[in-house]
């Protein structure tokens, strides 16, 4: 069966607005849904029904007929949720939600947006996708994720929701003025401010948003073949927090001092994705090397974001 009517939650995110923008423009059916406006492309914001992912009646208002709901919808930052874990309980209610609305409506096409969080720190750096263990959760967040794949497939089980999960690993690019490192770092070198890394030793898969998106939509062109599966949507290739930080530096001529600290509670230190499933069953790889990545986020930042 041929996909082409889609929901995409968290819409107005930075994932979600990327991957609409491409959908629309390969032709497809696409409904966003997303609690709050989508800043910065107007074609998104204009197929984007505005509703809570945690309020079942918002989601009854949106039509029953999808051929594959994608959820992306999540509080995803790692430390946030450290602060306040009742962030983690949404993240599971969230999708609880969505699972319900395709149980109800006949829905049998999922895709969950998971994270290489799942991974926690072991004593390996590189990870294939069945390398994913409840005693390596080092956070609330990581907890939402790795329980929310284990309710993904409770319900592929139970009701016959077929599903696909992507495990991101720290989406990069447009659409993004957080707090995340690489749009933090380029923010704070414009403003001329110091750099804080958390973690002399912290080393971390980088994806650009392009091929984090392009890897989202090999699963849905190739549902049927792959559902079931978890792929690493990744590079493959990973970078000190310190070198990224020095990178942005050299790039934007900053003046700034980088400051080192100890790592954080709950984040994961070391990290490189096997991406050797999502090459062979999906045709995926990731295109855009950091250097270039990071001088499109900057470029992107200078244009839109000051």
């Amino acid at each position: 069966m041929t996909v082409k009517n889609v929901l995409v939650t968290g819409s107005s995110g930075t994932v979600g607005t990327r991957l609409c923008e491409r959908m629309l423009k390969d032709g497809y059916h696409v409904t966003g849904f997303d609690r709050v406006d989508n800043r910065w492309v107007r074609e998104v914001d204009g197929i984007t029904t505005k509703g809570d992912i945690l309020n079942e009646k918002d989601l009854e208002r949106l039509d029953k007929d999808y051929d594959v709901v994608i959820h992306l919808a999540a509080n995803a930052r790692v430390y946030n949720l450290v602060v306040d874990p009742s962030k983690a309980m949404e993240n599971f209610q969230g999708l609880f939600n969505a699972l319900e609305f395709c149980r109800k409506n006949g829905i049998k096409r999922f895709i969950f947006a998971s994270s290489r969080e799942v991974y926690g720190n072991s004593h390996k750096t590189k990870h294939s996708e069945d390398e994913a263990y409840v005693k390596n959760c080092e956070s609330p967040y990581t907890a939402s994720k790795i329980g929310g794949e284990a309710l993904v497939n409770a319900y592929s089980q139970c009701y016959g929701i077929d599903s696909v999960i992507v495990r991101f690993s720290n989406v990069y690019g447009m659409y993004d003025e957080s707090d995340r490192v690489i749009p933090l770092f380029i923010r704070l070198t414009d403003e001329g401010k110091d750099l804080v890394v958390f973690g002399k030793e912290k080393f971390l898969d980088f994806t650009y948003i392009d091929d984090a998106v392009s890897g989202v939509i090999r699963c849905v062109e190739r549902f049927e073949k792959v559902r079931g599966n978890v792929f690493n949507i990744a590079s493959g290739k990973a970078y000190s927090i310190e070198r990224i930080a020095a990178m942005i530096q050299e790039k934007m001529k900053g003046v700034n001092r980088v400051i080192i600290k100890d790592s954080r509670t709950g984040e994961v230190e070391r990290f490189v994705a096997d991406t050797s499933k999502a090459e062979k069953l999906l045709g995926h790889r990731s295109r855009t090397d950091i250097g270039e990545g990071i001088d499109k986020a900057i470029e992107w930042y200078r244009k839109t974001a000051r």
